[in-house]
């Protein structure tokens, strides 16, 4: 784990889901994942979007990069895992979003955090995938 993350999940914790810096007023959720081969627990920092209805949608972006981060192959691998967002640990099952339903919830994460279609150009051929946590 980078040392940056380490200390947005420290001030997450500390603070009932709340963050500043480059995430202050975001939604921020701490996704728990396993490693597909390694089995070994991870944690990452990650903003979300608020489906309703108990379902979130994170996004594999990576900061531009040409590959999908490697949580995305883990919860490709292990679906079943957990969430924390605000002060609440959340049981949640993975599932990668339907062409449709991607483009949608896509499209609605870049009018609200522009960033995320500098991402989009950034990865180039790579289409950023969207993972929804459905709560279980």
């Amino acid at each position: 784990m980078t040392d940056f993350n380490r200390q947005v999940i420290d001030e997450f914790r500390a603070n009932g889901g709340k963050v500043g810096g480059r995430f202050e007023g975001a939604p921020l959720l701490l996704l728990h994942h396993r490693g597909a081969k390694s089995g070994t627990e991870y944690v990452n920092p990650l903003m979300y979007q608020d489906l309703g209805g108990g379902s979130l949608a994170i996004f594999a972006s990576k900061g531009g990069a040409p590959t999908n981060p490697d949580w995305f192959h883990n919860l490709r691998a292990n679906p079943n895992t957990k969430i924390e967002v605000d002060t609440e640990t959340v049981d949640v099952v993975a599932r990668v979003a339907s062409d449709e339903d991607r483009d949608r919830i896509w499209e609605a994460q870049k009018r609200a955090y522009p960033n995320f279609a500098e991402y989009e150009q950034s990865a180039g051929a790579r289409k950023i995938p969207v993972v929804v946590l459905d709560r279980t």
